[in-house]
């Protein structure tokens, strides 16, 4: 912006104001950072933006100045002009956030009257620049009642006529308060009640789309991810083992509709994507007693005929509807599908979440075993991880060289396994399973320290016949091979037996590999001599467990 164009906007009138911020806008809407514009001119805009803003003769020019200021609020440098606390008042006011100052000893009657949609947009959408990209912005919004506003328009969302953009950038706001300081989340949370609040709004999006009988719009989508993402924020410094029984309260009706959010329709199935995708993260915060909400008990003989056989699409499982428990599978599915380049972030919440909630619940587990996990048949002759199930995706990962990602896979594969040692050589082989063993201390067999029920593993007929031939190292039927040894001499053999010796020894003197044994810990334990590897073999026999009875 130009001298001329500056003294215009300060000495022309509101048609020539209007014009110069106009074409200001137009030429820069896809622009984000402005090194023309030094920090003084900024601030030459703010005072002439802030006369404009609060003098209600000049309502029109509004939004071209709001437009202007969010435009300029994307480049952090000299950012300071608009992160004043006049400026930021003023926005906030515009918003629609102001709220009556309780110091003064007024009624807090919640926010100012709302004016023009389009100006409490524009307002919304510079106050979600500044906090974003200024410190200073985030803590004066944290102090000038601009979260307390939000809350009370919160109150307000059943209004039909409150635009649905309002709400969204209301919720932007708070998420990215939230985010980015910590110290307002306490407040939120108990002193302004925000969880009762956000849990209503996520309450009435889904009774919207069910009362039209129609999936979720991807505006109601929008809107459910950034509470989700509120609610996050809110709850992941919160002691899931020690929690209070409001607080549980909370969990448990939260869960419920998390539940819910998982099993609706959406529009595009990539918005559908994005709404598992933030319910799964807020799913890993909640106590693990809330779990129990992801199951619908069903009645036998209830309300199927009453509601026109809706019942016979649910999926059912010891007597629970498991449809949520169902998505969240198919998600894991979707992720291990898909070449990410963010593996990590992409895998860790869901892995996660499947572990947490198959600890949680028996019913779950169970359910999860059989799809993941189901009775060996012919697949035991190929290896663990070839093929396109969901067993041999996640066998893939145990080789990951991401170690977030092997030892969750691995985890959640243990835990559908009761953490029976058996069980997972079986089902992954054992060098698979390696890396898990060693850090639990269980390379000598034996089980983890969860507490399951007991029952039994029958193994299909297909199986029984080639478990004999099955590599418990590889996991995978192997045909018989002839004895290499056969027809060598006792002198032949032993000098095969030195060769291999010192063959490994010379790999460790050059540092290529460092030779292990079990120790009574059931950890690996570094040895000096490869001929230490015979001092533990008989311990080792002793204490193989490959059974897979329970």
């Amino acid at each position: 912006m130009d001298e001329d164009s500056l003294i215009r906007l300060e000495q022309g009138s509101e048609e020539e104001v209007s014009k110069v911020l106009t074409q200001f806008n137009a030429k820069n809407a896809q622009v984000f950072n402005f090194p023309d514009i030094d920090k003084e001119t900024k601030q030459q805009i703010v005072k002439v933006a802030l006369a404009h803003l609060n003098d209600p003769t000049y309502q029109e020019a509004y939004v071209p100045f709001l437009e202007t200021l969010r435009i300029l609020s994307r480049d952090k440098a000299g950012l300071e002009a608009l992160t004043t606390d006049e400026l930021l008042k003023t926005m906030v006011k515009l918003a629609g956030l102001e709220c009556f100052s309780h110091e003064e000893g007024e009624q807090g009657n919640g926010p100012s009257q709302q004016g023009n949609p389009q100006v409490v947009i524009e307002a919304q959408k510079c106050l979600c620049n500044l906090i974003f990209n200024s410190s200073s912005a985030q803590r004066i919004c944290c102090n000038n009642g601009c979260v307390e506003g939000i809350v009370q328009r919160l109150k307000t969302y059943k209004d039909p006529e409150l635009q649905h953009e309002i709400k969204f950038f209301d919720m932007r706001m708070l998420f990215l308060l939230t985010a980015l300081c910590a110290d307002i989340r306490p407040k939120l949370r108990t002193e302004l009640h925000g969880l009762t609040y956000l849990i209503e709004v996520l309450d009435l999006c889904l009774k919207d789309s069910a009362e039209q009988g129609l999936p979720m719009s991807d505006a109601d989508v929008d809107l459910c991810c950034e509470v989700l993402k509120i609610l996050f924020n809110l709850t992941v410094s919160m002691d899931r083992f020690n929690i209070d029984e409001e607080e549980e309260a909370h969990c448990l009706r939260l869960v419920s509709l998390l539940h819910d959010l998982l099993v609706c329709k959406t529009v595009t199935p990539e918005k559908g994507e994005e709404l598992v995708s933030h319910t799964v993260n807020l799913l890993t915060n909640m106590p693990r007693a809330s779990y129990e909400e992801l199951l619908t008990p069903i009645n036998e003989g209830s309300s199927a005929a009453a509601s026109g056989g809706a019942e016979d699409n649910k999926l059912e499982y010891d007597g629970n509807n498991v449809d949520a428990v169902v998505s969240l599978l198919q998600f894991l599915d979707r992720r291990l599908e898909r070449s990410h380049k963010n593996i990590k972030e992409s895998l860790t919440p869901i892995l996660h979440c499947m572990c947490e909630i198959c600890r949680a619940k028996p019913v779950i587990r169970k359910f999860c075993r059989l799809k993941v996990l189901p009775y060996l048949k012919d697949e035991v002759k190929h290896l663990p991880g070839e093929g396109d199930t969901l067993r041999n995706k996640l066998c893939r990962l145990l080789t990951s060289p991401i170690t977030e990602i092997k030892e969750l896979a691995a985890d959640f594969l243990f835990v559908l396994c009761k953490e029976k040692v058996g069980r997972m050589v079986k089902y992954t082989g054992y060098g698979n399973a390696a890396g898990l063993l060693a850090n639990r201390g269980l390379m000598l067999g034996g089980r983890g320290s969860g507490e399951y029920s007991e029952s039994s593993d029958s193994d299909t007929e297909e199986y029984s016949r080639l478990r004999d031939q099955v590599n418990p190292v590889t996991g995978r039927w192997e045909m018989p091979r002839p004895n290499p040894m056969e027809g060598m001499t006792e002198e032949q053999k032993e000098y095969e037996a030195v060769k291999l010796a010192n063959l490994m020894e010379k790999l460790t003197r050059d540092g290529v590999i460092q030779p292990s044994r079990i120790g009574e810990d059931g950890r690996p334990q570094p040895i000096e001599h490869v001929l230490e590897l015979t001092a533990g073999l008989e311990a080792a026999q002793g204490h193989n467990d490959d059974s897979d009875s329970d």
